[in-house]
C-alpha cells in the first residue's frame, strides 16, 4: 500500500491490476503546546492515509508531505513553515510525477488545519496540471472535522467543550493512540476555549495562534485518552474516504 515501501516492479504490477488511485497525505511540523511533539500532524496524516486507502480498497499511499503551511505557529520555537506557493509547488510535483506513472485519481487531504485553505485553492490548478487522463480531488472541510472530533470526544466519555481544534483533548487523544507514552502529561495546559467558527479561524490564520492562546493550544487537552483517539482516527477516516468515494462515483473533477 505504501509507495515508498514498494519496488518499482510492485508498483508497476499494481497499476497493471487497475490500482490507479493514490492518496497524498499532508501534515505539518509545528508546535502543539508544551505537551505534544512537533510531528503530531505528520504522524496523524501517515495513519489517516492508510485508513482512507484501506476503505477505498484500490488506492496506494504516497509519502506524506510532512511540512506544511504554518506561519500562524511561527511564534513558537521549532515550527517549520512553507509558503503557500512552496507548498503548492511540492503538491504540483507530486501530482505531476504520479500522473506520469499512470495513476488516474490523486486524492489529497491534510491532517493540519493550515493546509486546508491552500489545498482547496489549488485544487483546480492541480487538476489542470495532470491533464485529461487524471484528476485531482481534495478534501478540505476543516470545520466538519472539528465537529467529528466533538462527537468522538462526547461518545468517548470526554467533554466536547474541550475541543478547539489544536492540541486539544481530541488531538492529544489521537497522538496518545498513535504514539503511546509520548504525551507530556505533566505539561497539559488549556488554551482558547471559545467557539470555533469561520471568524475564529480567520483570526487564527491571519493573526497567529498567539492572538487567541498564549499556550499554543486551541481547546483543552485534559481528559484525553487513547480510546477517544482511536475513535477520532476511525471516524475522520470514514469522513474523508466517504468524500472521495462520493466524488469519484460522480466523476467529479
Amino acid at each position: 500500500m505504501l509507495l515508498e515501501k514498494m519496488t518499482f516492479g510492485e508498483i508497476q504490477a499494481a497499476l497493471a491490476e487497475g490500482r490507479h488511485d493514490v492518496v497524498v497525505p499532508c501534515g505539518a511540523v509545528e508546535q502543539h503546546g508544551r505537551h505534544l511533539p512537533l510531528d503530531v500532524d505528520a504522524v496523524h496524516a501517515d495513519r489517516l492515509a492508510q485508513e482512507v486507502a484501506g476503505r477505498l480498497g484500490t488506492a496506494l499511499v504516497a509519502p506524506t508531505i510532512r511540512v506544511g503551511v504554518s506561519p500562524h505557529h511561527m511564534a513558537f520555537p521549532g515550527t517549520i513553515s512553507l509558503r503557500p506557493e512552496t507548498f503548492e509547488a511540492v503538491c504540483s510535483d507530486y501530482c505531476r510525477s504520479l500522473a506520469a506513472h499512470g495513476f488516474r485519481t490523486i486524492l489529497c487531504f491534510s491532517a493540519h488545519g493550515g493546509n486546508f485553505a491552500p489545498l482547496a485553492e489549488m485544487e483546480q490548478r492541480l487538476d489542470d496540471l495532470v491533464g485529461p487522463d487524471c484528476r485531482v480531488l481534495v478534501f478540505a472541510d476543516l470545520l466538519g472535522l472539528v465537529r467529528v472530533w466533538r462527537s468522538c470526544v462526547e461518545d468517548g466519555g470526554g467533554d466536547p467543550d474541550h475541543v478547539g481544534g489544536h492540541a486539544d483533548v481530541a488531538e492529544s487523544s489521537v497522538y496518545a493512540h498513535l504514539r503511546p507514552g509520548d504525551v507530556r502529561t505533566d505539561q497539559l495546559a488549556r488554551g482558547y476555549r471559545g467557539p470555533v467558527d469561520d471568524a475564529v479561524l480567520e483570526r487564527l490564520f491571519t493573526g497567529g495562534i498567539g492572538a487567541l492562546s498564549d499556550t499554543g493550544v486551541m481547546g483543552d487537552p485534559h481528559g484525553f485518552s487513547e480510546a477517544i483517539g482511536a475513535l477520532c482516527v476511525q471516524r475522520v477516516a470514514d469522513v474523508i474516504a466517504g468524500h472521495f468515494t462520493e466524488r469519484m462515483a460522480l466523476g467529479d473533477t
